[in-house]
């Protein structure tokens, strides 16, 4: 047994120590991870032909079978995750991903379960990704609907993946791919490579051919040509991110949500009702995802609302990563927890901006306890939508309330990934129907952290994947 962990490099399939190494925090046995340079990367792009092959060669229905037993191997199984023999438990990865992300052991926890539901529901996924249409389309080619064949071809040979390290269920996304006959190609977060090489051990143990899957921890460079490479690309990232790849039709960006809840006329004065749902979809996952609320438009009553908002995110405090109640993060950069904060109380300078869980928290934003960084849950109550803090977004739970009416939200909310429109006038439900604002929607009084498996989280990606084409002719004969 080494004395270190060593997370390798997976070249389609085969394990690749890299002289060129970084180190993931972590307490005891000391965790090292290869990084390969962008020549490798291209060079092992020559051979993609076989690892599409490995998958043809599967029928879609027992890939998906795979994807099942993956769950639970993801879940409940001791999977490798090194170069040598060493196999890791499910409490060991919880533990691994705690330190080096900054995820309380419970938050580890739940996006296990994120994980774990997304593979053992893959059927579910796949109908409502495909409209229903049967598993043979990927074996044959073509399906007979109505009388009419219809044809889906796949524009790549493989999926590149930037993922990033803010919260683990984000790998979710791209799961689907491999069972679709795929081959994923992934560039994990720096602080998390744990989480995409163990589903990736689970579904080579479940039956997935091992050339179907890349794992390259590598540098911003070598990224680039991970997308570039690749015929179609999803990148996970900031704004930045979003504007350096937006141009491209062939990468998909995943950028800030700035998720939303909107209260209509029907609601406001049944506020309290829903107050909770309000602070589970601003506080759910440390209030790392995209699809965590940051921003609350009411049409009347802001300040009682914002009151009782601060006071219940001011009682979710920081507490040990072991804690089985911790709902906090801690950052694993606090260099970054700093400047967020600093970035926050400059913006409050701006006249029209309160951070009203000040009021309720006993001490300051940022804390330093239990051997990490914390930012405190924060709701800054604003004046109107042009504040800075009015409509921005940060990696803890962060979100604003303004007042707006009704009839002017959708014009004011900008791009947004998840609303939760809390109303049941049809009116403004087709108009929130038809916005082009909006990603996902929720009508009702629901969290925008709720997922349906039968729903595309956000795109769609057998469409990204595959295209339709007209076809006619007699095709009996090549139904498998």
């Amino acid at each position: 047994m080494s004395d270190k962990i060593h997370i390798p490099v997976l070249r389609l399939g085969q394990m690749y120590q890299s002289l060129d190494t970084t180190d993931l925090e972590c307490e005891g046995k000391p965790i090292e991870v290869s990084v390969a340079n962008p020549g490798i990367i291209r060079r092992d792009f020559l051979g993609i032909d076989n690892a599409v092959a490995a998958l043809r060669a599967i029928p879609c229905d027992t890939l998906a079978d795979y994807c099942e037993k993956a769950a639970e191997l993801f879940l409940n199984g001791d999977l490798p995750w090194g170069m040598g023999d060493e196999m890791q438990s499910p409490e060991e990865y919880a533990a691994a991903l705690s330190f080096s992300t900054g995820l309380p052991h419970s938050l580890c926890r739940l996006n296990m379960g994120k994980v774990y539901e997304a593979m053992a529901n893959i059927r579910a996924i796949l109908a409502g990704l495909t409209r229903g249409m049967p598993l043979e389309l990927f074996d044959n080619g073509f399906v007979r609907q109505d009388g009419i064949e219809v044809n889906f071809f796949p524009q790549t040979k493989s999926l590149g993946v930037l993922l990033p390290s803010n919260s683990p269920g984000v790998n979710s996304l791209w799961l689907p791919a491999p069972v679709l006959k795929i081959p994923v190609v992934l560039k994990p977060g720096r602080e998390d490579p744990l989480t995409p090489f163990r589903i990736i051990q689970a579904m080579i143990a479940a039956g997935f051919p091992k050339e179907a899957f890349g794992f390259y921890p590598t540098t911003h460079e070598g990224g680039n040509t991970l997308l570039f490479e690749t015929g179609r690309g999803i990148a996970f990232g900031s704004d930045k991110t979003v504007r350096q790849y937006a141009r491209y039709r062939s990468i998909q960006v995943h950028g800030s949500g700035r998720s939303k809840v909107l209260i209509g006329d029907d609601f406001i004065d049944g506020w309290e009702e829903n107050l909770d749902t309000i602070v589970q979809s601003i506080s759910a996952n440390g209030g790392r995802s995209c699809i965590n609320a940051s921003g609350v438009l009411v049409p009347k009553n802001r300040d009682e609302v914002a009151h009782a908002l601060a006071k219940k995110l001011a009682a979710i405090e920081p507490l040990p990563r072991d804690d089985p109640d911790a709902l906090v993060c801690g950052f694993s950069n606090p260099g970054y927890a700093k400047a967020i904060d600093e970035m926050i109380d400059d913006h409050l300078k701006t006249p029209g901006a309160i951070d009203l869980t000040a009021q309720y928290r006993d001490g300051p934003r940022l804390v330093e306890k239990f051997g990490q960084t914390f930012l405190c849950p924060t709701l800054i109550l604003c004046e109107d939508v042009d504040h800075p803090l009015a409509n921005t977004e940060f990696m803890f739970p962060f979100a604003s309330i303004v007042e707006v009416p009704q009839d002017k939200m959708i014009d004011t909310i900008g791009e947004t990934l998840v609303v939760s429109a809390f109303t049941a006038n049809s009116d403004w439900t087709v108009d929130l129907m038809t916005s082009t604002n909006i990603e996902r929607l929720n009508i009702g009084p629901y969290p925008t952290n709720r997922v349906q498996w039968e729903q595309p989280h956000e795109g769609n990606i057998f469409e990204f994947l595959y295209r339709r084409r007209a076809l006619q002719g007699d095709l009996m004969s090549l139904e498998k």
